[in-house]
């Protein structure tokens, strides 16, 4: 029987189409690429709902009887945890009495993996002895194999592919590159939310994975089909959204998947039966407030030109050009340089992105309510020009 949450909006899981808004083309894309043997990058800053297309994308793949095997490496810091997440990732996905389930569980036994129980969930996960890079390179290759040895479409979907970067073996990303150029039957998504790390491993003519994928890049959902989806759950709910309101939850979250989700979730849970613009704004204040603590936490780790810069693009919304004079006059920056030197620091600590559109590319604070915190605080800087 189907998940039906009490709240329509979710912030964590995946409950079915029903609860899923929009990304019909970027859904439709990435079913045809990978029943069509086209591996993809997916792009996406954080919190833009990459994981929830994933999970998607899942649910109309085992619908097509498609075996579907999810990992997120983003707490992996080497080749043994990535092989440990994969190995879980198989074990998750496949029946245990199938015959690719019986052949895992021989497989898992001669390996040596380790079974044990989470301490939180209490489900079971597997785990290796400590070994050298040889040995876990040897267990991937042989996982490779098995997966391939059932002669029928399977598909890796691996969250966060950014952290291999990050493993001190320097030879994974050209390991995996290798095994994968390999395989029939087995296509993959490789999803990240650091984009400079992902164009890079992808469209870099140095890097074992240029040009291997085609790159699908996740912006805001259109503001008619989140309006579409919000009206609709509230309406299913009892409760009369007003214009204005729904006007107001779009504007303040920017269409960012999590921070509309988030809003809507605690406008639903605790607004009432006709929410107004007003109950919104509350609403939006509870969780800036909710927030704070975090704040200020950020604002002892940058240096206060860094900080000043940061709300300046946060008041701002959007800079297409940081050291223009009139920006560094205005919020009083200082020199060319120096902002310079403060934005490759704050893009380095995931605290701006740099994004393109029609008019070009542009500056934006990572964090939608950290952006609204600091548009209304007082720690901040002058009004707006």
């Amino acid at each position: 029987m189907a998940f039906k949450p009490n709240n329509p909006f979710l912030l964590t899981s995946y409950a079915g189409p029903e609860y899923f808004c929009d990304r019909e083309k970027e859904t439709d894309r990435l079913l045809n690429n990978l029943l069509n043997g086209v591996n993809t990058t997916l792009l996406s800053v954080r919190r833009m709902g990459k994981t929830g297309l994933l999970k998607h994308v899942s649910y109309h793949l085992r619908e097509q009887k498609v075996i579907c095997i999810y990992i997120d490496i983003y707490a992996t810091q080497n080749l043994r945890e990535f092989t440990i997440a994969l190995l879980n990732g198989i074990w998750e996905a496949v029946p245990s009495k199938s015959s690719f389930g019986k052949q895992f569980m021989a497989f898992i036994k001669n390996i040596r993996a380790i079974v044990s129980f989470d301490p939180v969930s209490g489900q079971p996960q597997l785990s290796l002895e400590m070994g050298n890079a040889k040995t876990y390179a040897h267990s991937l290759a042989t996982i490779f194999q098995l997966l391939e040895k059932q002669q029928q479409p399977l598909v890796v979907l691996i969250d966060e592919f950014q952290q291999i970067d990050a493993y001190p073996e320097k030879t994974v990303e050209a390991l995996l590159r290798t095994h994968i150029q390999q395989l029939q039957y087995t296509h993959f998504v490789f999803s990240g939310s650091n984009k400079h790390l992902l164009t890079s491993t992808f469209g870099d003519i140095k890097r074992p994975f240029y040009m291997s994928t085609q790159l699908v890049d996740l912006k805001p959902i259109e503001a008619e089909a989140y309006s579409t989806f919000i009206r609709r759950h509230f309406e299913a709910g009892g409760k009369q959204l007003s214009d204005d309101a729904l006007n107001e939850i779009l504007r303040f979250s920017k269409r960012h998947t999590y921070y509309t989700q988030a809003v809507c979730n605690r406008l639903y849970a605790q607004g009432p039966k006709k929410p107004e613009i007003t109950d919104v704004l509350k609403i939006g204040d509870q969780l800036l407030l909710e927030q704070e603590a975090v704040f200020f936490q950020y604002r002892q780790l940058l240096t206060p030109a860094q900080w000043r810069l940061l709300g300046a693009i946060a008041v701002e919304e959007k800079v297409y050009n940081p050291t223009a004079g009139q920006f560094l006059k205005h919020f009083e920056l200082g020199a060319a340089s120096a902002v310079q030197r403060s934005l490759a620091a704050l893009e380095q600590k995931e605290m701006i992105f740099k994004e393109n559109n029609d008019k070009g590319s542009f500056y934006q604070v990572y964090d939608c309510f950290l952006s609204r915190w600091l548009e209304k605080s007082t720690y901040s800087l002058p009004p707006a020009y």
